[in-house]
Formats: C-alpha cells, sequence, structure tokens
C-alpha cells in the first residue's frame, strides 16, 4: 500500500499529541484519579423537593474498568439537573468517567463525571483522517500533517506564553503566523502561488488585529463576557490579559478559514494565466475579482453562522427571558463580544479576497518575476 507509511505517521503524530498534552494538577488532586466504569445495576431514583431546579437522583452501582481499582463494583450517584431526564439518565451498560477521591483515614469516594465518550470522538476522528488521506491523497496527508502542527503550536507555544504572561495578542499574532507558513507550505507545496497565499494570509491577518484592537477598543470590551474569562479572573493565573485574549481569540478564529480563501484565490488567478498566458496585470485582475467576488457572496455567512450555531442557546435564553430592550440585549459585553468576533474575522476574509487577487495578478503578470513554476496538474 502507498500510504500506510504516511497512515502510520499521522496516527503517531495524532498519538503524540494527545499522550503529550500538558495536563497541570494542583497538589490537592495527588490522591484523585479519573477512571472508566461501566453501570452494572440501577439502585434508585429520587427527586428531591429540597433543590429549587428540576433534578433527578440516581444511584447505581458501578464496576470500574480502569486504573488501579480495575474490577471493583462501587456505588455513585449520578444526579440530573434537567428536565429530560430519560434522556440524561443511566442505563446498565453505559459508560461513565468517574473521579475516585480519597484521603488518609477515609473510605474512597467515587463521583460520575460524565458518560464516557472516548469511542465516539476517536471514531470520528479516525474517520476524518480515512476521508482525508483517501479523498485527499498526499495533500490530504500533509494537511493532516499540517493540522498536527497548528496544534502543537496552539498547545506548546500559544498557551504555555499566555499561561507566563506574555501579550496574547501578540503571542498569538506570532503563532497564527507560524501556524500559517508551517500549514501553508506542509499542504499546498513550494510553488509561486503558495507564496502568494502565505504573503496574503500575513497580511491580511496584520489586517484583522488592527481591526480588532480598533473596535474593542471603541466598544470597551474587556474579554470578560464568558463564563470562563470569568473562572481565569479567578485563578491563580493574575497575569493574564483577559482583554488580549479576546484580541488572539478572534485572530485564530479567522485564521481557520482565511488560508482556504488566499489558497484557492491565487490558484485561481494561476490557473487563468495558464489557460490564457496573454492576460496582463489588469486582465489577471478584472477577472479574478470576479471569481472572487462569488467568494465573497459566500464569506458574508460564513461565520456568522458558525458563531450562531455556537451561540444557539445563548439566542434561545434571550428570547424566552427577555426582559430587556432588543438594543441593550445586543449592547451587553457577551453579545457584543460576539458581534465583533464575528465581524471583525467575516471582515478579514472579505479583504483577503483583493488582497490575494491583487498579489497574484501582479506576480503572475510578470514573466520574469515567477521563481517557480507551478507543476501542471
Amino acid at each position: 500500500m502507498p500510504y500506510v507509511r504516511q497512515w502510520v505517521i499521522v496516527c503517531s503524530l495524532a498519538l503524540a499529541l494527545f499522550i503529550a498534552f500538558p495536563q497541570t494538577v494542583s497538589a490537592e488532586e495527588v490522591r484523585d484519579e479519573y477512571v472508566r466504569a461501566r453501570v452494572v445495576r440501577l439502585l434508585e431514583k429520587s427527586e428531591p423537593d429540597a433543590l429549587a431546579l428540576s433534578a433527578i437522583v440516581q444511584q447505581v452501582r458501578l464496576r470500574i474498568i480502569s486504573g488501579a481499582a480495575k474490577g471493583r463494583e462501587v456505588t455513585a450517584v449520578n444526579t440530573i439537573v434537567s428536565s429530560q431526564d430519560s434522556v440524561a439518565s443511566l442505563a446498565v451498560g453505559d459508560e461513565v468517567v468517574v473521579l475516585s477521591s480519597s484521603e488518609e483515614g477515609r473510605d474512597t469516594d467515587y463521583y460520575i463525571v460524565d458518560y464516557n465518550r472516548t469511542f465516539p470522538l476517536a471514531l470520528i476522528f479516525i474517520a476524518f483522517m480515512g476521508l482525508g488521506i483517501l479523498f485527499g491523497r498526499s495533500h490530504g496527508i500533509r494537511a493532516l500533517l499540517g493540522l498536527g502542527i497548528s496544534l502543537a503550536i496552539l498547545t506548546y507555544y500559544i498557551v504555555p506564553q499566555v499561561i507566563k504572561g506574555a501579550d496574547p495578542l501578540l503571542t498569538s499574532l506570532i503563532g497564527a503566523y507560524a501556524i500559517a507558513f508551517l500549514s501553508i507550505m506542509l499542504a499546498h507545496g513550494i510553488r509561486t502561488r503558495t507564496f502568494v497565499a502565505l504573503a496574503s494570509t500575513m497580511i491580511t491577518l496584520g489586517c484583522a488585529a488592527g481591526i480588532a484592537v480598533l473596535f474593542v477598543h471603541a466598544a470597551r470590551l474587556f474579554g470578560t463576557g464568558t463564563e470562563e474569562a470569568v473562572l481565569l479572573q479567578l485563578s491563580p493565573l493574575e497575569t493574564i490579559n483577559i482583554q488580549g485574549l479576546l484580541l488572539g481569540g478572534i485572530l485564530i478564529g479567522t485564521l481557520g478559514v482565511l488560508d482556504d480563501i488566499t489558497t484557492a484565490q491565487a490558484a485561481a488567478v494561476d490557473e487563468l494565466k495558464q489557460v490564457n498566458p496573454a492576460l496582463d496585470f489588469h486582465a489577471l485582475y478584472r477577472h479574478g475579482i470576479a471569481i472572487g467576488r462569488e467568494h465573497i457572496a459566500s464569506l458574508i455567512n460564513t461565520l456568522v453562522l458558525a458563531y450562531a450555531a455556537v451561540s444557539l442557546p445563548l439566542f434561545l435564553l434571550f428570547s424566552l427571558y427577555r426582559t430587556q430592550p432588543i438594543w441593550v440585549v445586543l449592547n451587553s459585553d457577551r453579545v457584543a463580544e460576539e458581534i465583533i468576533r464575528t465581524l471583525v474575522g467575516s471582515s478579514a476574509l472579505i479583504i483577503a479576497v483583493p488582497i490575494t487577487t491583487l498579489m497574484a495578478a501582479w506576480i503572475f503578470s510578470r514573466k520574469n518575476a515567477i521563481l517557480i513554476s507551478s507543476p501542471k496538474p
């Protein structure tokens, strides 16, 4: 099989990233252990009246299937704060994640943390890699390796630097440039159109950073619109700039779609020149921007729908419990953050089209300026 070696490389990289992902454990948690367990018997279900929220409490018998206590049967409680208890309730055979907590002089306590989702997560990840390799062939393999490198930069550079107190915006911008360079070059190869896409991506990222800083400061947003940001403020990491974290997140989110736009637009202009070598700069730009307008028409919805999908529960909450005028809701820091995050990212994607088209038209219209000829398909 011609791709067995590449399969091994991709799987090994994914496994190495999963195993080496940094985990922090405090001194108070050294006796705690997260293990997997299977429900073997349902003991009791009750609905406590003392709780203000609708809740179901299940007492279940579990068999530990990992960790030091593997094979032992224990009793644990599953509390469900939900009106749809038939969906969230445990059944015999379900696998769960359990926290075993032990202290000197007392028995070990077991707490049900969540369902065990490792198998479906691993399955969809393997299917994703398989589809990428099956239909993308060598390009798909290189793209998967680029994805691994991107995750490594995020995990081993951006996150540790921010934890140490570095400016999140500057750190994210440097990390985004590194991700763009390595992933684009690896996925698309060393050729002129790749360099055009890379240069356009970096210019657009700089523009996105400027737009984000301008409007985040103009709107007086401080990055405190999410529960995660509040928890970070309460954590021992007092040196983290929450506002900078918001700006850095906008850049990284934009990069996720930006390289697709720049590489596609650079390739379109390159193909136009190869089909008709007589096209000059103006003709290449005119035809290229016509193609780019089709991109822009779809891009306007891309990030808006992506962020709207993530924030759908928030929209429902505002609709069900709306006690304020709509303008007050939009003015709140949480909603304003999402609006600016979405519109800055979408604006950057739109700006990328003329930037890439202009640069590609200028380079491909000058025969002597092409350093590396694009290979014929």
